[in-house]
């Protein structure tokens, strides 16, 4: 009687065990490094919200940003193993990785206008490098908007002459490493926690972001001057880890890019108020000269920046950049 008591006993903990086990939450780590309050950051705690009230608490979405958990070089080798499950690295992320299409992104003035991007980002174009992912273990689910970048600097900066001799900080991309050497910069690819100290030190001169992260970042307390050139752009990828995603129930998949799906509208919605509200910030600050190129100063950059497009062509596919430079030239956008 005691053996049948204990077997009892023993039977009905594992089964309790077993249902506190299924019941526990599925936990999604997604790390990012930029601030809370840019639009990357204000994207992924929508998507934590969203997520966790689709699936009815069954997913709980734990968000590390600002490098807390990992820095740019050690995000995607985590998401890889199974160390976090989401992130949202910047499209230059992927070169290294050996995806090197999605180094178009970094072409300068490829995107002559949002709508250009757009057009990529959500078309046959987008769908396909996204696929390109999954070999490296890789499901990509949403392309996130973060605008156009703007250089910055302690020197004024208004023609590409200006640039020679500077040490201007770069993500490590071949295609944002000759974008600075055409300028007659010199390059130095640096992760992006590091990069205020490395201004503030004199490490390196200057650097090119979107004004949210620039002025979130405040390296603007850094730099004297900085120029609007919208030379080119900076959007993310929203990955998670394959084996992961694969192995989720598929209600709970469904759920999940719906909450993803609203979570990037959000996204690309709020980035150029992001960016807009970040460049007024920095000029009230009055620690920092803003200057606007003018139409003849910018297109003294785009033709001292094409060699770029053509030398990278090669690296990066000339079917590619062909295919992209027609979606320009579709919506009336002359070379």
């Amino acid at each position: 009687m005691k053996l049948k008591a204990l077997v009892f006993a023993m039977t009905a903990a594992a089964v309790m065990s077993t249902n506190a086990f299924a019941q526990a939450p599925i936990v999604i780590k997604f790390s990012h490094v930029v601030a809370n309050d840019t639009p990357k950051g204000k994207a992924a705690d929508r998507f934590k919200e969203l997520a966790e009230k689709a699936t009815k608490g069954r997913v709980k979405v734990e968000i590390y940003p600002n490098s807390t958990l990992y820095k740019d070089k050690e995000e995607l080798e985590a998401l890889q193993l199974g160390a976090v499950q989401m992130l949202a690295p910047s499209l230059a992320k992927f070169g290294p990785l050996g995806v090197k299409e999605f180094e178009v992104f970094d072409l300068p003035y490829i995107f002559p206008g949002k709508d250009v991007l757009t057009r990529v980002t959500e078309g046959p174009i987008g769908k396909d490098l996204m696929k390109k992912l999954e070999p490296k273990g890789i499901t990509g689910l949403a392309f996130w908007d973060n605008g156009f970048k703007v250089m910055s600097s302690n020197k004024p900066m208004k023609s590409p002459a200006d640039f020679k001799g500077m040490k201007m900080r770069i993500q490590s991309s071949k295609v944002l490493d000759a974008q600075m050497r055409q300028l007659g910069a010199n390059p130095q690819v640096m992760a992006f926690s590091e990069v205020y100290q490395a201004l503030q030190t004199g490490v390196v001169d200057g650097t090119e972001n979107p004004p949210s992260n620039l002025y979130t970042q405040k390296m603007h307390e850094v730099q004297k001057h900085v120029t609007i050139s919208d030379h080119g752009y900076l959007g993310y990828a929203v990955i998670v880890n394959k084996k992961f995603w694969d192995g989720l129930p598929a209600d709970i998949r469904t759920a999940l890019e719906g909450a993803m799906k609203d979570s990037t509208k959000y996204a690309n919605a709020i980035a150029q108020q992001e960016n807009d509200k970040a460049m007024d910030a920095v000029r009230k600050s009055g620690k920092t000269e803003v200057y606007v190129l003018n139409d003849k100063e910018k297109l003294e950059w785009r033709r001292a920046l094409l060699p770029v497009q053509n030398s990278m062509a090669g690296r990066i596919g000339p079917e590619l950049v062909t295919a992209v430079n027609k979606e320009a030239a579709a919506l009336g956008y002359k070379q």
